[in-house]
């Protein structure tokens, strides 16, 4: 029987034998001494890795299910090291996350008849993530909240301090911002009294910039966005750091400092995670600096992956676009009191309907006085009009008025009595 070594050797020149030789070694019952624990457990992760190298899900789901059988003989804390470093490998494969969920069921089940409740709620709060991911977030609820009652009563701090920001996650997808705000709260009170990994705490810390600005305090959410990537580029999380550096640029472009942006992209963490994500937010900053809503359009059609996937980044620009839309708009119209609205949406390169659509809500919303007449499919701008001060003055009149008649009426009441 060959020994791993030997098949970390072929992996790259010939991995069907390397698969060989893995197999006949995690396909024997290995014996309870650590030495051969550690062997099969290395045999057991490399075979693992050769699947994920090759994308083979089907095979690394069955590898999951078939080892379980003898990770009945291993300790419980080693077991669910083992199974959560299984599982993990499907995270670098694409278009995986249906089987994700259902290999993680089936270890929860396992794990519910093995009577490992240490691992099965692990598991849960694994699959908790995979919901959220896959916006199921009435099952998530569910999972939850079951979940919290359980850690509640054992008082286990980290699991519950993780549980609750993924229930804040949820309630954010949901838009209910207040609980949302809540679960948060009550994670970072669950955090301050135990220790908190760094990892953990950047997680905090990226959720609550997020809430902020959710209530337009831009300026807080920046410096929260700020220690969330600090703690994320000390772990080596690009993906989750880039995310953070993308969230701080927004929190400026929203506040209007174009100037702090080109700052930031010169600093240390920008060069260091340099790429198209921070290349889409460089572009949409320059638009905004411009006030150029064509630019903005260009930069939003170049960069639709990078912007268009990630809802929170998405929702903020769905604003700045109409804010953009709305000073164009004021521009175009200034020197007209009566112009075609199929003029006003050339000039501003969108379609007639959607240019009449915020036009009339700019109206409603008191950006400007006027009308608009459909019959003629024309915009009539009326003169900004002061306050008249008679009003002012004839309220002013009508208040004192109204002060002498209750002390006559006071008066009169009192000698009646």
């Amino acid at each position: 029987m060959g020994s791993v070594e030997e098949a970390q050797k072929l992996v790259k020149q010939s991995p069907a034998q390397a698969e060989a030789i893995l197999k006949e070694i995690i396909a024997k019952q290995p014996a309870l001494n650590e030495e051969a624990l550690k062997e099969y457990e290395l045999a057991l992760m490399e075979l693992g890795g050769l699947y994920r190298d090759a994308r083979r899900t089907d095979e690394l789901a069955e590898l999951i299910q078939t080892s379980r059988s003898v990770m009945s003989s291993f300790a419980k804390a080693k077991t669910a090291k083992i199974v959560r470093q299984l599982i993990d490998l499907f995270t670098t494969i694409p278009d995986t996350l249906d089987i994700q969920i259902a290999v993680t069921k089936s270890c929860i089940e396992w794990a519910v008849s093995e009577k490992r409740s240490f691992l099965r709620q692990n598991l849960e709060t694994r699959l908790v993530g995979l919901y959220l991911q896959k916006q199921s977030y009435q099952e998530a609820l569910l999972l939850i909240n079951n979940l919290l009652r359980e850690l509640k009563r054992l008082d286990d701090k980290m699991m519950l301090v993780e549980v609750q920001l993924l229930e804040s996650r949820v309630y954010h997808a949901l838009r209910n911002i207040p609980k949302s705000r809540a679960s948060l709260t009550s994670a970072r009170t669950s955090a301050n009294a135990a220790y908190c990994p760094q990892l953990m705490q950047a997680g905090l810390d990226m959720q609550s910039g997020i809430l902020h600005a959710e209530d337009k305090d831009y300026k807080t959410a920046f410096s929260y966005f700020i220690e969330a990537l600090e703690g994320y580029s000390s772990q080596d999380e690009t993906a989750k750091a880039v995310a953070a550096l993308k969230y701080m640029l927004l929190s400026k472009i929203m506040l209007n400092l174009t100037d702090d942006v080109k700052q930031i992209l010169t600093g240390k963490l920008a060069i260091k995670y340099a790429g198209r994500d921070i290349e889409a937010m460089k572009a949409v900053a320059k638009a905004h600096s411009n006030r150029s809503l064509a630019q903005f359009e260009q930069a939003l059609s170049d960069f639709k992956a990078e912007l268009g996937m990630d809802p929170f980044i998405r929702s903020h620009f769905n604003a700045l676009y109409d804010t953009l839309l709305e000073q164009n708009l004021v521009r175009v119209i200034e020197p007209f009191s009566r112009v075609e609205i199929e003029h006003v949406a050339k000039l501003v390169g969108l379609g007639t309907q959607q240019v009449e659509g915020k036009l009339s809500q700019m109206i409603l919303d008191k950006v400007f006085s006027g009308v608009l007449d459909q019959g003629s499919g024309c915009l009539i701008v009326f003169d900004e009009v002061g306050r008249d001060r008679a009003y002012d003055a004839a309220l002013e009149t009508i208040e004192k008025l109204s002060t002498v008649v209750d002390v006559l009426y006071a008066n009169q009441a009192s000698l009646l009595d």
